[in-house]
């Protein structure tokens, strides 16, 4: 079961910088997943919209300049980093899950991915996913064949749907939603199944036990222990 650490390593540093998704490398996750929206046509790593959560700015993200953005504390000294960053630090060694927060990152998401690829990155390593249908939609028409996830928290039914109409490699359900008849679904459509945000050892267990293919995990060692057989039952 591939372990995919939930925004790096946001269990042991400031989710979604450099240092949160080097953790995850050290940590043995096989997979990152990041948030990004665009900003002056950049590509930040950041979930909020608004900054005070996670920075020591305030306000809208979309309210304040790249240059501004970049100056703002992310968590212990890190900045908020550009997408070409993460991709720089990753170098391959693990898949990306990149999920789009906004409809202006479509163009050059998906224009930073074939990028990788001429780089060398295998195409499978690389998935864009969001909760949005419509941005999900772009993205396809944007590009025929990058991998797509589709993220789900209700509704499964119209999401496996989207899913097979996209041509998308995975489902990405909320932990909640998930059960053995959902995964055998999927697989039956040959859908991988990725789970978020699982933490709980025993959770994890379960769920592989069931057949998920991977999980979104803010401990990325956790899933590796478990599938080690670290964790009983």
């Amino acid at each position: 079961m591939l372990s995919i650490g939930h925004r790096g390593a946001m269990g042991h540093a400031p989710e979604n910088t450099l240092a949160s998704f080097n953790q995850a490398l050290a940590l043995g996750a096989q997979a990152i997943e990041l948030d990004v929206r665009c900003v002056d046509g950049r590509l930040l790593v950041f979930h909020d919209e608004t900054l005070d959560r996670t920075t020591n700015g305030t306000g809208l993200l979309y309210a304040h300049s790249v240059t501004q953005l970049r100056r703002f504390d992310a968590g212990e000294g890190q900045p908020i980093p550009f997408l070409e960053e993460v991709c720089a630090l990753v170098d391959r060694r693990a898949a990306i899950n990149i999920e789009l927060k906004d409809a202006a990152s479509v163009p050059a998401v998906v224009a930073l991915v074939v990028r990788c690829w001429q780089q060398g990155w295998a195409q499978n390593s690389l998935w864009l996913s969001c909760f949005s249908h419509e941005i999900l939609q772009q993205i396809r028409a944007c590009h025929a064949t990058v991998p797509i996830g589709v993220l789900v928290e209700d509704r499964v039914g119209p999401a496996i749907e989207l899913a097979r109409q996209l041509r998308a490699v995975a489902l990405h359900p909320s932990r909640k939603l998930v059960t053995r008849e959902l995964v055998e679904r999927a697989h039956h459509l040959n859908l991988a199944v990725y789970v978020y945000t699982v933490n709980e050892p025993e959770e994890i267990g379960r769920l592989r036990q069931w057949g998920v293919d991977g999980v979104f995990c803010n401990y990325p060692e956790r899933v590796r222990e478990v599938a080690a057989g670290l964790v009983v039952k």
